[in-house]
């Protein structure tokens, strides 16, 4: 989104005898010494007279008085200055009063650090609500009274701590206190908006923080109670010195935003660098999530043990994505980080065939940061994830993935009948391949006659098969 065109759209109206400012997050951004990453213009002029001068404008929002002008593939949301009335659906105002008074539009906003306004025809910050003093305390404040604020929209009480961990503000104490009051509205948000808030709190910077003060507001118990739950769970501390299960989560994403902030691609050769951009939702979810199955699994024997912890967990991690309405490739990505993570302590005795199904997977490179994160928030010991970037650097694609030796069409071409064999029987084959015990189709079909061949008994086309690659084996 480029300054030069919202600067543009700022000065047309301008010109026609508007008042209008740059507003909200850009503002507050400019003022923290931020790149803004977008532009949200306040103007006096109503929505009929903005599509006056920008007849493409797009008017979803219209009866909110929101028009989204669309310039060099960019929208920029133009919004007239306006007071609201009530928001009898927890989100939306049932009306809304346009304004000539920017003071009046000010004060329906959410927080004074989002409060401001930007001329930037005359370089001048307009404060109605102390929001620049707030921003020098590092103060989260609510713009007027925090109950009704909150009360006009509950997703509210997440973005409060989305902003005081990514600015790492502290939250005002009377509106902490409304937070904690009103936490349990949080039910009442849908579990879309709900997902998306959540989803820029383990993404955009400081999740570690963020997720602290989820629980510190007590909003996680409202949004995830099975994350909650991970508190003061005990682990052997032979393997996690860090302490309890929360505090390893915790850990691991305070790695992430570490990770986030140098770029994956100092960490990793260039020839792993992982998917763009870090972290990826998956990627953030698993990380909160892939030890959710250790407080149903705990138990003493001669160790603190979690056994098949990661397959409940799996199924725990299922739930709570169709909870938050997931996508379904998200979902099963998440469930599959989840259920996997503890693949890596096997790989140095897995088997090659084994091994190169793991290193192909669609998602191995997330796995593979899944466990680099798991080991510092613990023991430290990157052994098995420097032996994996070792055998896929190694192997390369054209032994992890090659080219197959026997088709279902060859087998019905070798006499068996199409079934639910063909599959175990193709994968025998490709085991064999892959654990470097055959390389050709002649050895492949050998392999088959051998293991399968009594299903030919009664085939002659089968017998004639048998027979002939004896004789040719011979």
């Amino acid at each position: 989104m480029s300054r030069d065109v919202a600067l543009k759209i700022l000065k047309a109206l301008s010109k026609s005898g508007y008042e209008t400012y740059f507003a909200g997050g850009c503002v507050r951004d400019l003022v923290l010494g931020i790149p803004p990453k977008d532009y949200d213009i306040a103007t006096s002029a109503r929505p009929e007279e903005v599509l006056k001068l920008f007849p493409r404008a797009l008017t979803v929002g219209a009866h909110f008085g929101v028009l989204m002008v669309v310039e060099d593939g960019c929208s920029y949301e133009v919004t007239t200055f306006r007071s609201d009335g009530v928001y009898a659906d927890g989100r939306h105002p049932q009306d809304v009063t346009y304004t000539s008074d920017p003071r009046l539009d000010v004060r329906r906003r959410d927080f004074t650090m989002n409060g401001l306004l930007y001329d930037p025809l005359r370089e001048t910050i307009i404060d109605f609500v102390g929001g620049q003093e707030d921003i020098r305390n590092k103060l989260l404040r609510t713009i007027g009274d925090p109950q009704t604020r909150f009360l006009e929209d509950k997703l509210r009480l997440m973005r409060a701590v989305r902003f005081a961990a990514r600015f790492d503000f502290r939250i005002d104490p009377e509106t902490r206190s409304w937070i904690l009051k009103l936490s349990p509205h949080l039910t009442e948000v849908s579990r879309e908006r709900i997902r998306d808030e959540l989803v820029r709190i383990l993404t955009q910077g400081y999740a570690a923080r963020g997720v602290q003060l989820l629980e510190d507001c007590q909003l996680l118990p409202q949004i995830l109670p099975e994350v909650s739950q991970l508190k003061g769970v005990a682990q052997p501390p032979e393997f996690h010195p860090e302490g309890d299960v929360w505090r390893h989560t915790l850990l691991m994403l305070e790695h992430v935003d570490e990770t986030r902030s140098e770029g994956p691609a100092k960490r990793i050769e260039a020839e792993l660098v992982l998917p763009q951009p870090y972290p990826s939702t998956s990627l953030a979810m698993a990380v909160m999530l892939h030890d959710i199955g250790k407080p149903s699994t705990f138990e003493i024997k001669d160790r603190i043990r979690f056994n098949g912890h990661a397959e409940v967990g799996a199924r725990m991690a299922a739930s709570l994505c169709a909870r938050l309405r997931l996508t379904n490739q998200e979902s099963a990505r998440i469930v599959e980080l989840v259920k996997d993570h503890l693949m890596f302590k096997d790989l140095p005795g897995m088997r090659p065939s084994t091994v190169k199904r793991f290193l192909r997977r669609e998602c191995f490179l997330e796995h593979l940061e899944l466990h680099r994160l798991d080991c510092l928030g613990s023991h430290c010991n990157l052994d098995n994830w420097n032996l994996a970037v070792k055998l896929l650097k190694e192997l390369g694609p054209e032994q992890i993935r090659p080219p197959r030796l026997l088709t279902g069409d060859d087998l019905i071409a070798m006499g068996f009948s199409p079934g639910k064999n063909f599959k175990e029987m193709l994968k025998t084959v490709e085991d064999s391949q892959l654990d470097g015990l055959i390389n050709s189709a002649k050895q492949a079909r050998q392999l088959i006659l051998d293991r399968y061949g009594i299903h030919l008994k009664n085939s002659s086309k089968g017998n004639q098969v048998s027979n002939s690659l004896s004789h040719r084996n011979s």
